[in-house]
Formats: C-alpha cells, structure tokens, sequence
C-alpha cells in the first residue's frame, strides 16, 4: 500500500514543465530517498507533493484522494515538510517555533497551553536539543536551525514526513543522530520521503530509491538496485572512476 501516488504527473511553474511523466508511489511505512543533480526539480517535487504547486498535468493522490481536491489545512494533518534551515524575520523562541506545527490541529490564533508546550519539549528532547527551548531561533546555528524545524515537524505527527536536505547543515554526529531518528520514526510506522546529496546517506537507511533528471525523468525501485556507480555517474555526471577514487566506497556502492 503507498500513501501517496504520480500519475503521469509533469511539474514546473507557469504551466511549462520542468519534468513529465512522473509515475512514482512513496509505500507505507518505509524510507524513500530522493536523489538528484543541483537543479533537477527534487524541490520542485516536493512542492508539488505538498500541495503547494500545482502539477501541471497528471494526478496525485494522497491515501487514495486527489490532492488537488483537498484543502491545505487537510493536507498538513497528514503531511509535515521540513525545509532547508532558512531565516524568518520575526523573532520566537525556540520552544514557540515547535509549537508552531501544531497549527493544522489548533486554532491559529489560540494560545499554547501546558499540554502543547509539553508535547514541544518532548520533541526537542528526542532530538537531544532540549537546552535550545529559551533561546531565539534567529541566534543558531545552521545546524541547530535544522534541527529545531524537524521538531516542529514531528510534533504534527504527520503519517508522511517530507524532509528536503534535512542534513545540509549537519556536523557528522548530528548527521548520525538524524538517520537514527528518521530510522526510528519508521520503526513507528511514519513515511518518509527525504532528498539528499549525500548517497552514502540513502544507502545507509533507505528501502526505496528515486532518481531524479530532465534526462530520464523519475526513477524508483529499491536501494540496492539503484544505487550502483553507474546509475550515480550518470547522475551526477562523473565517471565511477571519480567516485570509488574520491569516496572510497565500493563496498556500498557496486554494479
């Protein structure tokens, strides 16, 4: 079963395609990594997911229901995003940030009560950043910035976790202790579809596979079978030689 399905679907802006025919389905309960050059759409992709773009031709359907006929608040009880660390202009504080994803289930205007701002603090705590809570979001680190999104995500407790570069701005031991969390959250019986530069990542938690270009569009099937030195030279456009030579990786990474 997948929670959500393309068909022939073609995203892009102002009604010109970046990519078509795209027939992917994120199954159930598992890790769908998202890979793909600078540029390619895995962004994009994510938007349309999100019903924050609309496809410009084809059909998503989120637990059987086209997206297109379901309202965003709808949407966002089942769906939670995590963004790459970005600015706001507006000043909060850490713990009012996480509190901030529970929006689709209460009023947007109500107050948080001590049962909210609970449910906020055992979130940082999973991701080990409790100390954060006090402080103003606009003063972190990259890192920390990342970090405090993905709890304002998990407090919506989402069945589907969209994730775009979750760890772009990750040390290495933050990065483990994200693909730990993300395992974790599977385990609990969450999806989730995270892009990523780093293959190493994907070869290491996910089940599911896609690669992404303009070339050949929309590729899925399962790790092992994607992820070959020849499918990732050709992505990035580089030749095996590169990678075994730069990464050192032919245990994980074999045709």
């Amino acid at each position: 079963m997948s929670i959500m399905t393309l068909k022939n679907v073609a995203i892009g802006y102002h009604h010109t395609a970046i990519i078509d025919d795209i027939n992917l389905s994120l199954p159930k309960k598992r890790i769908t990594c998202l890979l793909g050059a600078n540029g390619c759409g895995k962004t994009t992709l994510m938007k349309t997911l999100l019903g924050l773009l609309p496809a410009i031709q084809g059909e998503i359907l989120l637990n059987s229901q086209p997206i297109s006929a379901l309202k965003q608040r709808d949407i966002a009880k089942v769906i939670a995003y995590v963004p790459q660390a970005h600015d706001t202009p507006f000043t909060f504080a850490v713990l009012d940030m996480v509190i901030m994803g529970l929006t689709p289930h209460i009023s947007l205007f109500s107050v948080p009560k001590e049962a909210e701002k609970t449910l906020a603090h055992q979130q940082l705590e999973r991701l080990n950043i409790p100390h954060l809570a006090p402080r103003l979001y606009s003063t972190l680190s990259g890192g920390e910035k990342q970090l405090v999104l993905i709890a304002r995500a998990l407090i919506q407790k989402p069945l589907l976790l969209i994730m775009d570069e979750p760890a772009a701005s990750l040390d290495f031991g933050n990065q483990i202790r994200l693909l730990e969390q993300i395992e974790k959250l599977k385990s609990h019986g969450m999806t989730i579809l995270m892009s990523t530069h780093h293959p190493q990542h994907a070869a290491a938690i996910a089940d599911d596979v896609i690669l992404l270009d303009r070339q050949h569009k929309a590729r899925q099937g399962l790790s092992k079978s994607m992820l070959t030195l020849t499918n990732l030279a050709a992505l990035y456009h580089v030749d095996e030689q590169s990678i075994q030579a730069h990464f050192q990786l032919p245990s994980i990474f074999s045709n």
